[in-house]
């Protein structure tokens, strides 16, 4: 558990560098964006997976990286020190950030 909450400050960290539009404040903004990131992910996220499952369904999956974007936006708001410019940008960091995430834990195992 420990280890997938660094993996994903990593991973937004990373996030926050290649893309614009993102600001992290300091590493503990960091870490409290990842733990936030984390609960929002495992509480609010399968309600809004199960609530758009037809349109899911109907984009193979990729709308999962707007419900993405959509919890980010959520973490922008709660975190105080991590900003995001816009949904655009948000949809985009989703992206961003599901590649890294995935590129970071294959380097795990």
């Amino acid at each position: 558990m420990f280890m997938q909450l660094l993996i994903n400050a990593l991973a937004f960290y990373i996030t926050a560098y290649i893309l614009p539009g993102i600001e992290i404040s300091g590493w503990i903004s960091l870490f409290v964006i990842s733990v936030v990131w984390g609960i929002l992910t495992v509480v609010f996220k399968p309600f809004l997976v199960i609530l758009t499952l037809p349109i899911n369904i109907l984009t193979l999956g990729l709308f999962t990286f707007v419900i993405n974007a959509i919890v980010l936006m959520i973490t922008s708001r709660i975190v105080p020190g991590f900003t995001i410019d816009g949904f655009g940008t948000a949809l985009l960091a989703s992206i961003v950030l599901s590649i890294v995430n995935a590129f970071l834990n294959s380097l795990r195992q």
